[in-house]
């Protein structure tokens, strides 16, 4: 395999949910139960922004700003990442946080809920329109992830990662409504576990892989295509970035394993790639 490139320090104890901020010409990375957000540089230089709780998945406003996934919520933020109003809950249940999510091609916010303890069954992924309201709209998840759009609009592509698959969705834009899951791939058991996921102008789909050292690229079809060593076991997240989007950027934890994951468990790195990325969608709230 060919192995990824750590560009950074450790910056991270979970670093999750990549995006590639054109704005500030930088990658943004949730370190997720510690509550910050963490501006990586194409160079690997590092900036950490406190928040507090936990941030979970984090997207551009359409406005301006981000939107955040907190805990048990929405957190709109400005472009200086503070509060910008309330907190909009989704639930109330402490033994839930937020985890993974994504905007689809309309510019609804989606994340989904997982148990501390990992339960079976207890997470929900959750919609935020640009109203403010929340809706539930997958239930029976245990780890939601990775949540992507095919480029027509018509797919969506969601990870519950213990079913160790990628599942598609048929995706009704007008109601927001996952209908006909059916698996898109399956990782296998000795692999690793699907953790998240970006996809390509190819609709084609990398999926990080949590215990795996991993990334897997699969086609528009679900075939593997090629695979990609990472230095660090417990490998979260990646997402195209770079100003032609050709970077595939990839965070990784050392939240479970510390130090056994070796020394750049918590670290960031980079993949080149020979397509490019799909532009992530604004939050139009």
């Amino acid at each position: 395999m060919v192995a990824a490139t750590c560009i950074t320090e450790v910056c991270a104890d979970h670093g999750e949910g990549p995006l590639w901020d054109a704005t500030r010409d930088a990658l943004v990375i949730v370190d997720m139960e510690r509550g910050a957000l963490v501006e990586v540089t194409p160079e690997g230089r590092t900036t950490r922004h406190e928040l507090g709780g936990v941030a979970a998945a984090i997207r551009p406003r359409a406005a301006g700003g981000y939107v955040l996934a907190v805990a048990r919520g929405f957190q709109l933020l400005t472009a200086h990442f503070t509060p910008d109003g309330p907190v909009v809950p989704a639930f109330s249940d402490e033994g839930l946080r937020m985890n993974d999510g994504g905007c689809d091609p309309q510019g609804r916010f989606y994340c989904g809920s997982m148990a501390y303890d990992e339960a079976p069954g207890a997470g929900t992924l959750y919609r935020f329109d640009p109203d403010r309201s929340v809706h539930p709209v997958i239930g029976d998840l245990t780890i939601p992830n990775g949540l992507q759009w095919t480029a027509d609009g018509r797919t969506a592509l969601h990870i519950d990662t213990p079913t160790n698959r990628i599942d598609a969705y048929d995706f009704d834009a007008e109601t927001g409504a996952f209908t006909g899951r059916r698996p898109f791939a399956v990782i296998p058991d000795d692999a690793g576990h699907p953790d998240g996921m970006a996809i390509d102008e190819q609709d084609g789909v990398w999926v990080a892989l949590w215990g795996g050292g991993a990334v897997h690229h699969y086609t528009a079809d679900g075939a593997l295509a090629e695979a990609f060593d990472v230095n660090a076991k417990d490998v979260t997240a990646c997402t195209f970035g770079g100003p032609d989007l050709s970077t595939l950027y990839v965070t990784t934890s050392r939240r479970d394993r510390g130090d056994a994951d070796g020394p750049e468990a918590g670290a960031v790195f980079t993949v080149p790639t020979r397509v490019r990325g799909a532009v992530p969608f604004p939050f139009a709230g």
